[in-house]
């Protein structure tokens, strides 16, 4: 049998990274047998990942490290569910309209969706990699929010914050690290203050959240599903977290196709 490349090897590594992280925990014994691999190869993959600081290896399992430190993990951040993202932006795109401001965050969940864009159109946003997106758009114009560089490529702080409540977006796109009971959580606290202040700027919110998003927690509670004109999520949603959100919040979804329904909670 011919020996995988680097590139085959990396790409086994992200999708043990993406099980993981989805899972929580999970016994490397299990992990040889979904991916097929020897147990002395399964080693090799997982001290590369605990190396990296992605996923933390204890006796006989395996699991992933707290959210803060996958979300610094921008690259393989931008290779989870890339499907589901895409989805997404196909949605959310139908919200914008020509000649509107819009503000998107520095979530990589939002990155199909500027990849979509087209002008005339005013962006605001604190990633770089949306203005490195957007530079190449046609009568796109970015505007670009100053402040302190973080390792998520983005910038972050009063500074930041400061710029923000100075302008005004029509449509504001952003995405959460952790959603449960309706709640919305982030590791780092002052990203946290970011999407709340977003939400004061922009005359209309959207959220767009996959699954993987709910049902988890985060050190950073700063606010609810609610205070969103629109959830755009996908049909993988455990049903107890979308009945949890207030029927204020339209909900779009996939279930072989796009559909559009509300939340099932109560006001």
């Amino acid at each position: 049998m011919p020996r995988p490349s680097d590139a085959e090897v990396e790409q086994r590594r992200q999708e043990i990274l993406r099980f993981v992280i989805d899972r929580q925990e999970v016994r490397i014994d299990e992990l040889t047998e979904r991916f097929r691999v020897s147990l002395m190869t399964m080693h090799r993959d997982l001290d590369d990942l605990a190396d990296r600081r992605l996923v933390r290896k204890l006796r006989g399992r395996v699991e992933a490290y707290p959210a803060l430190t996958i979300e610094t993990a921008k690259r393989f951040r931008e290779t989870l569910n890339v499907n589901y993202k895409e989805a997404l932006a196909d949605l959310a795109i139908g919200e914008v309209r020509t000649g509107q401001t819009l503000f998107l965050d520095d979530s990589t969940t939002v990155f199909p969706l500027a990849r979509k864009l087209s002008g005339p159109l005013v962006v605001i946003t604190n990633s770089l990699e949306v203005a490195r997106i957007l530079g190449d758009a046609r009568d796109v114009e970015v505007l670009m929010l100053g402040g302190r560089y973080t390792e998520f490529d983005s910038c972050i702080g009063p500074d930041t914050i400061s710029a923000l409540s100075r302008m005004r977006a029509d449509l504001g796109f952003v995405s959460a690290t952790a959603i449960a009971s309706g709640r919305l959580f982030h590791p780092d606290r002052e990203y946290a203050e970011l999407k709340t202040s977003a939400l004061r700027v922009s005359d209309r919110n959207v959220l767009l959240a996959d699954h993987s998003k709910f049902g988890k927690t985060a050190t950073y509670a700063y606010g609810d599903v609610s205070d969103y004109d629109l959830l755009i999520t996908d049909d993988e949603t455990p049903g107890d977290e979308l009945e949890a959100i207030d029927t204020k919040v339209r909900l779009c979804r996939t279930r072989g196709g796009f559909d559009e329904g509300d939340g099932g909670g109560s006001e």
